[in-house]
């Protein structure tokens, strides 16, 4: 066998491996180790192995994962976000369909400390939708409001796919996140014109909430998410301000989540070691598929499978939109049967050099990227966010009426993803704007 037939036969074992639900790492790992042993022998393979994790593992940028990890889960743990939906009800409840607008509104809020879409998604679902049922909204749209919502969780700042693709790429993370703020924002406005749309255009899917609001209960509820909110500003009016980097940024706010909590009186040992628990579960995971890549890339460059690839991808012409639209299908196509990071990893090392060669701006398409893996969080038969929500909601809601509701959501992104394609100066215009 040639190499590129080694490197082919080496991504045909790892999509029957991930086709079995091996875990997407280690199946990344074991096919560089067997694909790496066949070219060049064991004794190169096992070094590489070796050396490899502790190389990645040991990038300065990286730490910014488990301290925004970290930042995420003790302001959840220490109920430092759960005033972020009262606010934006108090704010949206008279719109039609408010209470699901104040959702998608409080997501966005929740995504700002966490980066994590379906840690966004149980948050907010877990206290909108009994809400939503309670004054009788139509359950696909409660429960397919809060998935869609979720999806904002990986692109406002701080999103864990926008870092990773930013040390894999190597890129400025900080562009990203401009950039990612950006597109979050603008799909929760999406989102919102959705549902204000719908329900208006029929009235029965969300009964109208009446209530009289006092002025002690807004302050109230400013005071319970001001804690929240000042964290939100001092981290990224500082990213962004240029008083520290995007690493910094991370342990910063780590730090200001466990003082802020501390003052609240809401950080016990509990909470800490909880909030512990799930940053090193989580940074675990991640390093194991981001460690899985690299070995990849390495695979494929070794065999000269990624070359090979990569020319044939370009072999779809000199159009820019051809060549994106092609992209934007096979993420849409990997997006029903990957979750998102394992998607994006394992493409990178083809999708890159073309991206090169045809002199795509890579903060651009990172963003882009990160809003084409979320609606894979939707699409079935996988859709991550929806089984969240569903294990979150009442019991008469299933996954068929989630689904569902969901479809509208999905259209509103396609038409932003078409939207981004056209226009690029929707990402890039903002990029330069703020970050210089």
């Amino acid at each position: 066998m040639t190499s590129v037939q080694i490197g082919l036969a080496g991504l045909a074992g790892l999509m029957f491996l991930l086709s079995l639900r091996m875990p997407i790492g280690l199946s990344l790992i074991a096919v560089s180790f067997l694909g790496t042993s066949a070219q060049v022998g064991p004794t190169v393979a096992f070094k590489m192995l070796s050396a490899t994790p502790f190389q990645f593992s040991a990038a300065w940028t990286l730490s910014s994962v488990p301290m925004f990890l970290l930042m995420g889960f003790i302001c959840f743990q220490s109920g430092m976000t759960e005033g972020l939906f009262k606010l934006a009800r108090m704010a949206l409840a008279r719109l039609p369909g408010g209470l699901a607008c104040a959702g998608v509104a409080g997501a966005a809020g929740f995504a700002a400390v966490s980066g994590s879409s379906l840690a966004t998604a149980a948050a907010m679902g877990r206290i909108a939708i009994p809400e939503m049922m309670r004054y009788r909204y139509d359950p696909g749209l409660a429960a397919g409001s809060l998935a869609a919502a979720g999806t904002i969780g990986a692109l406002i700042p701080p999103s864990i796919i926008l870092i990773l693709y930013g040390i894999f790429a190597s890129v400025p993370i900080s562009k990203l996140f401009i950039g990612g703020l950006f597109i979050g924002i603008l799909t929760a406005v999406i989102y919102v014109l959705i549902i204000v749309i719908r329900v208006s255009l029929n009235p029965s899917l969300a009964e109208p909430v009446r209530e009289r609001i006092s002025r002690a209960e807004k302050l109230s509820a400013l005071r319970e998410t001001a804690p929240t909110l000042l964290l939100i500003a001092i981290v990224f009016g500082g990213m962004f301000g240029g008083i520290f980097t995007a690493t910094e940024a991370g342990g910063v706010g780590a730090f200001l989540a466990i003082v802020f909590a501390a003052v609240k009186g809401k950080l016990n040992f509990p909470t800490i070691v909880a909030a512990l628990r799930e940053t090193v579960t989580t940074s675990s995971a991640l390093f194991i598929i981001a460690i899985g890549a690299t070995l990849l890339t390495r695979f494929m460059a070794l065999s000269g499978t990624g070359k090979f690839l990569s020319e044939m991808l370009m072999g779809v012409g000199d159009s820019r939109i051809a060549l994106l639209l092609l992209i934007t299908l096979i993420y849409m196509v990997l997006g029903m049967f990957l979750e998102p990071m394992g998607a994006m990893l394992l493409t990178l090392p083809v999708v890159l050099p073309v991206l090169g060669q045809a002199d795509i701006d890579l903060i651009w398409f990172g963003v882009l990227l990160c809003k084409l893996l979320e609606i894979g969080m939707l699409t079935p038969p996988i859709g991550m966010n929806v089984f969240v929500i569903r294990s979150v909601a009442p019991s008469g809601i299933s996954v068929g009426t989630i689904f569902r509701g969901v479809t509208w959501f999905i259209i509103g992104d396609i038409v932003l993803i078409g939207l981004i394609i056209l226009f690029p100066e929707i990402i890039s215009a903002p990029a330069r704007w703020i970050g210089g």
